[in-house]
């Protein structure tokens, strides 16, 4: 007959890859991820903690003098940046969690 697992070891394991998962959210929330709209023309740079930091645009977007178009060009820029912060989480979470069966946590706190 086995042994049932020592509770004091669970709770080392459990604070172990707690640990672990905080070290990964710091490293994630430093990551950089970039997406662009227009064919290059506005470029939106996002956190992985889905901060924006930095929107770029070339000079010919307000050559044009369509404010709609610029508008357009950096709300499509910056929710595809968005997404791919958030599907970079939301994957380095997973492969993080997934051998302590932790997988579907959002490392920003709720449900993925």
């Amino acid at each position: 007959m086995s042994q049932p697992p020592d509770l004091q070891e669970i709770l080392a394991k459990a604070q172990e890859m707690q640990g672990k998962l905080g070290e990964l959210q710091r490293e994630l929330a430093a990551r950089r991820i970039e997406a662009s709209a227009g064919g290059g023309m506005v470029t939106a740079v996002v956190s992985g903690e889905l901060r924006v930091l930095e929107i770029r645009m070339e000079p010919i977007v307000f050559e044009g003098g369509d404010q709609a178009m610029a508008q357009d060009l950096i709300a499509a820029a910056v929710n595809a940046a968005l997404q791919k912060a958030q599907q970079m989480v939301q994957e380095e979470m997973q492969r993080a969690s997934g051998l302590a069966g932790l997988a579907g946590m959002n490392p920003f706190g709720g449900s993925a």
